[in-house]
């Protein structure tokens, strides 16, 4: 009888251990029979993968795409709730959707004027609370003028909105944007056609500088409150059809 040695042992162990391994992985056992290959287990990544990209646009925002022939027509929201009405109504027989940017204190005062500007199909945003010099405010004031036109938004509709303009600034300073966007507004609702309607130059001058400067994609600044801009909206709507431009909702100039 051969005499077996510690040595033989090990080597053996060694080989039935590689056999067994080899047999794993073919799905086969030692002897040869066939035996179930067991499932791979899933992969894990080793990295997260990355997020979803979404096209990106700038923090402050002065026009849309040119390339379309789209507009937005934006408004300061205060004032005669009357001659906010009658604006409203001259833009939807008109067949155009507004973007109105709200004044909280306004919205104090006539509550009801949110619901009335949804219901209209237009868009509804933050203009702060009581439309003062927002960018010479020191952090704390500053903020809470957003979030405080925020909150009146919120309780009003269920939403701050989608846009935030700066008041009595066409730009924001980069301490309002990061305010901004600290309130949940990611975007600056500038513009790039002033209609000066709020110096009360006439309906006509109204007109005149709105339609020499507007153009495909352009967001145009206007006011509640003021009887030329009720006056001139019938003309600059026929101007604008005339040229195959249609008055959408920034979101909508946006998208």
């Amino acid at each position: 009888m051969a005499r077996v040695t510690t040595t033989d042992r090990r080597a053996a162990l060694r080989t039935g251990a590689g056999l067994a391994a080899a047999g794993a992985l073919t799905g086969c056992s030692m002897n040869g029979s066939t035996v179930a290959r067991p499932a791979a287990p899933p992969r894990t990544p080793s990295v997260a993968p990355a997020p979803r990209a979404f096209p990106r646009r700038p923090v402050q925002i002065e026009h849309g795409p040119r390339d379309r022939p789209r507009v937005a027509l934006t408004f300061h929201g205060q004032g005669d709730p009357a001659l906010a009405r009658a604006l409203l109504d001259e833009a939807e027989k008109g067949g155009a959707r507004l973007t109105v940017l709200a004044v909280g204190s306004w919205l104090d005062a006539y509550p009801e004027l949110a619901r009335r500007i949804l219901d209209g199909g237009h868009d509804l945003g933050n203009h702060t609370q009581r439309h003062v010099d927002i960018n010479a405010l020191p952090e704390a004031e500053a903020y809470a003028e957003i979030s405080g036109c925020a909150e009146r938004l919120r309780r009003l509709t269920g939403s701050i909105g989608t846009w935030f303009r700066p008041s009595r600034a066409a730009r924001a300073s980069p301490l309002v944007e990061r305010l901004a966007r600290r309130a949940g507004y990611p975007h600056v609702l500038s513009y790039d056609v002033d209609s000066l309607d709020f110096t009360s130059p006439g309906a006509p001058a109204v007109t005149r500088r709105i339609t020499s400067r507007i153009q495909g994609g352009s967001v145009v600044s206007l006011h509640f409150g003021y009887a030329d801009t009720v006056a001139a909206l019938p003309a600059v709507l026929e101007e604008l059809d005339r040229r195959g431009l249609r008055a959408v909702t920034t979101t909508e100039l946006l998208s």
